[in-house]
């Protein structure tokens, strides 16, 4: 019987439990949006990239400039002699520290053409210190694109690679 005593009552604060309710729910499920430490900046890893990006178009413009003779004009032909993938390490200098071939379809001229106008456009630009290693050093890889006259551009440079036999 007491129960029924107190239903009136219950009934009575049922708005105010529900409001009290509610607001526990409200402030259990804040958002708080992350802080922003510039508004408008770039994250580092863009700025990074792009700096790599300008960098290694430098690269490959000293070694055009260095192996004029070397070097093709216009767009690389349809059906290439040989792709020839370089990888390198440079210092804070711009100096070559080491490089290799890292992909190649087995043409050793290209190869060796590779490998030697690189070490000719040495040194290179120093890099922006942000892009070196704890060493001081910054691992980069180049395509070099070879017609068949055993001439080149640099996949960085180039304009795209022409779409027809003719």
């Amino acid at each position: 019987m007491s129960s029924l005593r107190s239903a009136p009552l219950l009934l009575a604060r049922l708005p105010v439990i529900s409001a009290a309710l509610c607001a526990l729910l409200v402030t259990g499920c804040t958002i708080t949006p992350p802080a922003r430490s510039r508004i408008g900046a770039p994250p580092a890893a863009a700025v990074s990239s792009a700096a790599l990006d300008r960098y290694r178009v430098d690269v490959a413009q000293r070694i055009v400039e260095r192996n004029p003779a070397r070097v093709m004009r216009g767009a690389p032909q349809v059906m290439l002699r040989s792709l020839i993938v370089v990888a390198f390490t440079v210092d804070r200098n711009g100096r070559l520290v080491r490089s290799s071939v890292y992909r190649t379809n087995g043409d050793d001229e290209a190869e060796a053409i590779a490998l030697a106008t690189l070490r000719h456009a040495s040194p290179l630009p120093a890099p922006p210190g942000r892009l070196l290693d704890a060493r001081g050093h910054l691992e980069l890889m180049e395509d070099w694109l070879f017609n068949d006259n055993g001439q080149f551009q640099l996949r960085t440079l180039s304009p795209p690679q022409a779409q027809s036999l003719d």
